[in-house]
């Protein structure tokens, strides 16, 4: 049986089924609600399941300034089922730019070797080229916003997946509200789907379970053959790195700080994005189930 690959609308500052935020006029006349409707209505009809990517543009704003004044704001352009463009940047409350702030740029490439300048450049142009949030190259110097960027850029996808264009809200530096936040792919690939839950109290991750479950709801760490030909080939199985990721996500409760998996590079990316969109769910408090329309090809 051939294989499948998965190209994650992965799609690490952290993942969610986000408190979304309407875009567009706040106008409250009946012809403008009409225009509102009738546009939800087209976006339900062209949202798809089979992880494909629906043309449009779809945008990310942080709700709050950090300590050194600036957001986060993102969005991607999709055509003809592929990410064209990408825009990752950050703003103060005057509206001015990090990648046009001189003295941020001077004073960032001093002390780490780049700058908003070059680094949010780069992240674009590496999602552009891979087409997946997971395969892109984190920026030496630039970690903390490299890792945002693909936790946000994971979420742009999905919502290009569902061709949802509301804006999505991050409410970033929020405490974790306690609940238990669910995430699950909707395709299987290599026979298995993602399932992953989060348990919150007193605003820490109390239990972390991510798995994957095949169509007859096995899971993959109690499957004796994966186990055998994985560790064979790369020295880990499901059986070891799935409770390792787990374990750890609890320990550090700290996503960019998870280690990653010897043998399970892959999975542990994988673990990390999904864990900081569901991250982003506990800081917004929404407890409805992420369902991710992922992306299977056939080779």
């Amino acid at each position: 049986m051939k294989l499948k690959k998965v190209a994650m609308g992965i799609t690490v500052v952290m993942a969610s089924s986000l408190l979304l935020v309407g875009c567009g006029s706040s106008d409250d006349s009946s012809k403008d609600k009409k225009s509102t409707d009738t546009k939800q209505t087209e976006t339900k009809k062209t949202a798809k399941t089979d992880g494909t990517m629906t043309d449009g543009t779809y945008k990310l704003e942080e709700k709050n300034f950090d300590d050194k004044g600036w957001k986060g704001f993102m969005s991607i352009e999709v055509k003809d089922g592929k990410i064209t463009k990408a825009n990752y940047d950050y703003k103060n409350k005057d509206g001015k730019l990090k990648s046009e702030d001189a003295d941020y740029e001077k004073a960032m490439k001093a002390k780490v070797g780049t700058g908003p300048q070059e680094y949010l450049k780069q992240l674009s142009d590496s999602l552009v080229k891979n087409q997946a949030a997971a395969s892109v190259e984190v920026v030496s110097g630039a970690t903390h916003s490299s890792d945002a960027f693909i936790n946000y850029a994971n979420q742009l996808i999905q919502a290009a997946q569902k061709a949802d264009t509301t804006t999505i809200s991050i409410n970033n530096l929020a405490k974790m509200e306690d609940g238990t936040y669910k995430l699950e792919e909707q395709n299987y690939a290599h026979g298995y789907r993602v399932v992953f839950s989060m348990d919150v109290k007193d605003g820490k991750i109390t239990k972390s379970d991510y798995n994957y479950v095949d169509k007859d709801g096995k899971l993959k760490s109690d499957d004796a053959d994966y186990e055998k030909n994985m560790k064979a080939k790369s020295g880990t199985g499901p059986k070891e790195y799935i409770p390792a990721l787990n374990k750890s996500l609890v320990e550090k409760q700290d996503v960019a700080a998870v280690d990653t998996v010897s043998g399970a590079t892959n999975s542990s990316n994988q673990f990390k994005i999904y864990a900081a969109q569901l991250q982003n769910a506990a800081q917004n408090g929404n407890t409805d189930t992420i369902k991710v329309y992922n992306l299977v090809e056939a080779e």
